[in-house]
């Protein structure tokens, strides 16, 4: 019979692994804490210029699109209709996206050694029921 990853390796040890990197993985996630400061008026793109600095809000990006979408249902095979229509979304996506701002919640030392432990055994475990145990020399 043949275990984990069509290999002689051990079926325990795999289901085992997998558990633990699943549970030690969810856990890492689950102490993530995602933020926005995404609104109408959010600076998304700034240049500088003729001495001064400008920049380009979240609410100017709408503007484009709107005519966009206005060409495009007009004619809708308007190339530049469709221009202005999805490189503003791509433009708003891409913003929405750079806003992002990751932290790590409070935690305890515990709380970060279960995580670690369960993520990074649960892995080596893993990895190692896919090896042939039958080729390892016998100590």
């Amino acid at each position: 019979m043949r275990g984990a990853g069509g290999t002689n390796g051990g079926i325990g040890q795999f289901l085992m692994g997998f558990v633990m990197m699943c549970g030690g993985f969810y856990m890492l996630l689950n102490a993530i804490m995602v933020t926005s400061n995404f609104g109408a008026g959010m600076r998304l793109y700034g240049f500088n210029a003729f001495g001064g600095a400008y920049a380009v809000t979240s609410g100017m990006i709408m503007i484009p699109f709107i005519f966009g979408v206005g060409m495009i249902f007009y004619n809708s095979r308007n190339f530049i209709g469709w221009l202005l229509a999805l490189g503003s979304l791509v433009a708003l996506i891409f913003g929405v996206i750079a806003s992002i701002k990751f932290t790590f919640r409070a935690m305890s030392a515990f709380d970060l050694i279960v995580i670690l432990v369960l993520s990074a055994g649960g892995l080596g475990l893993f990895l190692r029921s896919l090896r042939d145990i039958s080729m390892e020399p016998l100590e």
